[in-house]
């Protein structure tokens, strides 16, 4: 009987519809509706999973299966049509291209220089968590050949099933230990680099497990894993003193020349095809090329800003499709499938967790994070369904057996984030501290200041407003902690910088000369010409718990006000831009659980666009003021700037008339940061003691010298409803700065405004009506009585740095 006539190759492009072609049955638009389809599916999934603090990568081996025969393939219209068996080639080919990028963005992420640092507990730990479930493994393959995996050949079938069990993901658990603020532990720095050198020790025994398939003769075995030794020599022999000339010649502050992107590329390409040819498999070449990248200087960070969006974004789910194409879950049926599954979970877990476990207790590791290491350890992803991927192809696992490991992978890594969390969640803790407002009654003592931004937008006006900020007092010296606040994203250049950051502590400070953010340079060079002392620093987190890190950062440094970036930036018209409502919510959580008082600097270019020195700074600040602890928080911040010799201060007082207050008949007294509006009107005779006291002391330094009475005024305003407080403050918009508390007695002068953490006078200065030029500080005083849990612990214990003492 005659064999079928081979099917004709797909062509790559259409005709169009209108000429009777469909464009399904072409490679190129087929791959992109295929492309499509998968990153709105997996997105959509991501997005689904993203309450439960699951890596993405979970949701992008979900979307495969369900794409797969598991699911939706079931309808064999929609498998033939989307995903049909002529057009697999292509995705495969596509998937892989992206696959060796990515994995030479997993060797960026490996330093061999932290692996050698690695101290002899991590490296233990590595040992005893890989070879344990290695062993396991070995017990496991052999039940898996007599039930499902029979006639398989057995020295390959048993290390894949050995690394299978035993590997962890390394780019999977430093996303986890990130998101879950473990980085900077004991437990993540471990978990860090045990992985680092499990991931190593993986890929070696990957390696020897592909060079045993395919021949049933072990001088061709010999002879791949020689060739592969050499090809590695060679990398590091030739390869590596190209790549650091080109790392040389791309110095700080200066583009990387195209031709040293293209021809690094072009080299992680020749590799890889260098390694297929050998026969261990194209992804090894391009690891490689990744681990003997160097890591200093800008050029690796250039390298992964230019491919990984592109290769994360679209290439790399494509192969979780194409992995979860050859998963078909209705495989495992019966209750022996059923029962290899749980043994094959619980082999895999079993090692890994007891092994780490027994380890980290014999070095005096306590319990709870023991077994949170070994949960860690046990995380699975990206590196697992290479490893089953290619078992497949070689013909070493069967349909059954991969649709085990893979249901294996994703239920291990699914559980991580959730059991560690029950296991596991180191307090945060630091001892109580008294000054945690600007006001205070020796105002010759050290004022703490935790300066937040998020752009070089930020960077001008900041370090004006910290200059004018500064004093003049010989012992009330003033102490900046700039924090860079960065968004955690699925990029992995995010995680390898909190992986250079983990070791420097929370927020990661930056203790080194070395990978130091560029961002904070501005605030060194500042240091340098001024006497401020300020300690810059980095802190990497995702905006729904950012404000964990700021409140906990200002507990541990004793801050006494946090300065934050209003959300919104000018644009050249005038008009004011919103950044993201995730940036405000970010400020509206600070406000609630601070445990200092707060300021939000709306930014309209204090001084200009560059750094004023001390001897050219020239403003006028006005404090406007209400009344209330807030304002005289505001009022206290006003003083300090006022001693400042380039600054006039104004301090604004409006008062109603005699029998009436300023919220004009009305029961509201604000806002507060989460939308809920108070309507009861509270016993004011306290606070009008503690306004009139107050004013009473700026009204002495005001007349104690002839240089203060000249930069220093004081002026009042009867008002009787809220447009006269409008056109007032209208009229004084020529300031360059205004200073307000955050909740005046006094009703909003905005009609409705979505700047509920402003209050009612900073929504309405911070409108575009109101001014193009006026920066604003809206401050709120800390409260004690504030029902808000803080975010740290408090506990009577000396910290370095932290100590009343140094405050």
């Amino acid at each position: 009987m005659a064999s079928p006539p081979p099917s004709k190759p797909m062509k790559a492009t259409s005709n169009g519809s209108f000429q009777g072609d469909s464009p399904l049955d072409y490679a190129l638009p087929l791959l992109i509706l295929q492309i499509i389809l998968v990153v709105v599916f997996t997105r959509c999934l991501a997005y689904i999973l993203k309450p439960l603090r699951q890596p993405r990568v979970i949701a992008e081996v979900i979307g495969g299966i369900l794409l797969g025969p598991s699911a939706l393939g079931r309808n064999k219209a929609f498998l033939n049509g989307i995903f049909p068996p002529k057009g697999m080639t292509v995705l495969e080919t596509v998937a892989n291209i992206g696959l060796c990028f990515f994995l030479f963005l997993v060797g960026l992420e490996l330093d061999f220089n932290s692996i050698r640092r690695t101290g002899k507990k991590s490296l233990g730990i590595a040992i005893c968590g890989i070879t344990l479930p290695f062993v396991l493994g070995i017990a496991t393959s052999a039940i898996l050949r007599a039930t499902i995996s029979k006639g398989v050949q057995h020295g390959p079938f048993l290390v894949f099933n050995g690394v299978a069990l035993s590997i962890t993901a390394f780019p999977v658990l430093a996303r986890i230990l990130a998101e879950l603020k473990l980085l900077t532990t004991d437990v993540g720095r471990i978990a860090m680099s045990a992985a680092a050198v499990n991931d190593v020790a993986a890929w070696i025994l990957l390696a020897l497990a592909i060079a045993l398939t395919g021949t049933h003769s072990p001088l061709v075995s010999v002879w791949v894993l020689l060739c592969g030794a050499g090809f590695v020599g060679f990398a590091v022999v030739a390869i590596l003193p190209l790549l650091a000339m080109m790392a040389r010649k791309s110095p700080d502050g200066e583009p990387v020349k195209e031709l040293y992107i293209c021809v690094t590329l072009s080299i992680v390409l020749a590799a890889a095809f260098v390694t297929d040819t050998i026969g261990i498999h194209a992804l090894f070449g391009a690891f490689v090329v990744g681990i003997i990248m160097p890591k200093e200087g800008p050029f690796a960070g250039v390298l992964i800003e230019k491919i990984e969006d592109l290769v994360s974004g679209l290439f790399l789910p494509l192969y979780f499709v194409s992995s979860g194409l050859k998963t078909n879950v209705a495989t495992i049926s019966g209750a022996q499938s059923w029962g290899l599954l749980v043994l094959v979970i619980f082999t895999a877990s079993f090692g890994k967790i007891v092994g780490t476990v027994a380890l980290s207790l014999f070095f005096k590791v306590p319990l709870r994070e023991a077994v949170a290491l070994g949960v860690l350890m046990n995380t699975k992803g990206l590196v697992e369904l290479i490893v089953l991927n290619i078992g497949k192809d070689r013909k070493v696992l069967n349909d059954q057996t991969f649709a085990i490991f893979v249901m294996m992978a994703l239920f291990t890594t699914f559980i991580t984030t959730p059991l560690v969390m029950a296991v596991y969640k180191p307090a945060r803790k630091g001892a109580p501290y008294k000054l945690r407002t600007i006001f205070r009654k020796n105002p010759d003592t050290e004022l703490r200041i935790l300066a937040c931004f998020h752009t070089t937008r930020n960077i001008p006006t900041m370090i004006n407003i910290i200059e004018s900020s500064r004093g003049t007092r010989k012992r009330g010296r003033l102490t900046v902690y700039a924090m860079h606040l960065m968004e955690l994203s699925e990029r992995s250049s995010a995680i390898s910088m909190v992986h250079k950051a983990r070791h420097n502590g929370l927020p990661f400070w930056n203790k080194k000369s070395d990978n130091k953010d560029q961002m904070v340079i501005a605030f060194e060079a500042y240091e340098q010409l001024s006497t401020v002392k300020i300690r810059p620093a980095t802190a990497i987190s995702s905006l729904n718990n950012m404000h964990e890190d700021i409140c906990a950062c200002a507990h541990q440094k004793t801050a006494a006000m946090i300065l934050l970036p209003f959300h919104k930036h000018q644009r050249l018209d005038g008009t004011m831009e919103s950044l993201g409502h995730s940036f405000q919510v970010v400020n509206e959580r600070v406000l609630r659980h601070a445990p200092c008082s707060v300021g939000i600097l709306v930014d309209r270019g204090l001084g200009g666009t560059t750094q004023v020195s001390a001897s050219d700074v020239s403003y006028t600040a006005l404090v406007a003021f209400f009344g209330g602890r807030d304002d005289r928080e505001a009022l206290a911040y006003g003083m300090r700037l006022a001693e400042h010799p380039g600054i006039a201060l104004t301090v604004f007082r409006f008062i109603a008339r005699k029998g009436k207050t300023l919220r004009f008949g009305a029961q509201l007294v604000g806002i507060t940061a989460d939308n809920k509006k108070i309507l009861k009107e509270e016993d004011s005779s306290q606070e009008n003691e503690e306004d009139e006291k107050f004013l009473e002391e700026y009204k002495k330094l005001m007349s104690s010298s002839k240089e203060n009475e000249e930069s220093m005024l004081y002026e009042e305003k009867m008002v009787d409803s809220k447009g006269e407080i409008a056109v007032a403050l209208k009229t004084l918009s020529k300031h360059n700065l205004f200073i307000v508390g955050r909740m005046p007695p006094t009703l909003p002068l905005v009609e409705s405004s979505d700047c509920a953490e402003l209050g009612p006078i900073g929504s309405f200065l911070a409108s575009s009506d109101f001014s193009s030029t006026a920066s604003v500080v809206v401050i709120q005083q800390y409260d004690t009585t504030a029902t808000q849990p803080l975010v740290v612990e408090e506990v009577d214990c000396e910290l370095p740095e932290s100590s009343n003492s140094m405050v």
